[in-house]
């Protein structure tokens, strides 16, 4: 756990210094650009005797990177800083709607009942349900389990990828009834409260962030599409406890030993 700690603290600080680096450029544009515009806004308002506007612009931006005028250098300064570093986190909003756009816009393009038939891969995986236990006829907890730590490994993979609860592993369509009789809200929309409430709590509510949640009729049948964007940061599955790492691979998922964790974590997050 403490290599995990390690590990985010490097992230936290490489994205202290991504900010960093936007208020360096952002008080060198303050300095460079919008210090000789207000000169040249100046120049045209109160206008100055003996001087063309370049003279009067390159003068005084001379005097700045001299020294001469500290305390209006510093304010505009300290503007460029402000403005590069919300440039920063604007673009930083910005590209990951877009790239959550995207795969979603990809995604909801497929045909659901060909996906189905072309079966479980890196990016699709299927699950019979939630909570019912086919087998014995009841509720069980592994269930959910078995569904998060899924949802988990998609989160943590470069791509991300999509689930499907109420299909088989052989691509039979079982539909959420069963699970639907289990809720005290028997609907779709208590079933994704009930998905939100599960996931938030072992995952962390900001990850949520990163699911879509559809429900489709096929066949007659409910059946529920869980899109799942990468994340930005490395998700944990809490469990009795401890932080386990689950990664996506291949078509299935797996629970990574901190050695692999570590590694992988430092290759897909700290370059």
């Amino acid at each position: 756990m403490k290599r995990y700690i390690a590990l985010l603290s490097r992230l936290i600080k490489m994205q202290l210094g991504l900010y960093f680096s936007a208020a360096v450029i952002g008080a060198i544009v303050g300095i460079l650009l919008f210090y000789p515009l207000y000169d040249f806004v100046f120049y045209h308002e109160h206008g100055v005797k003996n001087m063309t506007v370049f003279e009067y612009i390159s003068s005084r931006l001379i005097d700045s990177l001299q020294g001469n005028t500290p305390t209006k250098t510093s304010f505009f300064a300290k503007v460029g800083m402000a403005f590069g570093i919300v440039l920063a986190w604007i673009y930083g909003k910005l590209h990951k709607k877009l790239a959550q756009i995207e795969q979603l816009t990809t995604e909801l393009q497929r045909d659901l009942k060909s996906s189905i038939q072309q079966g479980e891969g890196p990016l699709l995986e299927f699950k019979s349900s939630f909570r019912w236990d086919y087998q014995n006829s009841c509720t069980n907890k592994n269930i959910e389990t078995a569904v998060i730590k899924t949802i988990a490994g998609f989160m943590n993979s470069y791509t991300g990828g999509t689930l499907l609860i109420g299909v088989a592993d052989d691509g039979k369509i079982l539909g959420l009834e069963n699970d639907f009789k289990t809720l005290r809200r028997k609907d779709p929309d208590g079933y994704e409260q009930l998905l939100m409430t599960t996931i938030a709590s072992s995952l962390g509510a900001h990850f949520c962030q990163n699911l879509h949640i559809l429900f489709h009729l096929v066949d007659t049948q409910y059946v529920c599409r869980i899109i799942v964007n990468p994340s930005v940061y490395p998700v944990f599955f809490k469990q009795n406890k401890e932080a386990k790492f689950f990664l996506r691979t291949g078509g299935g998922t797996r629970d990574l030993n901190i050695e692999d964790a570590t590694e992988y974590i430092s290759q897909r997050w700290l370059r």
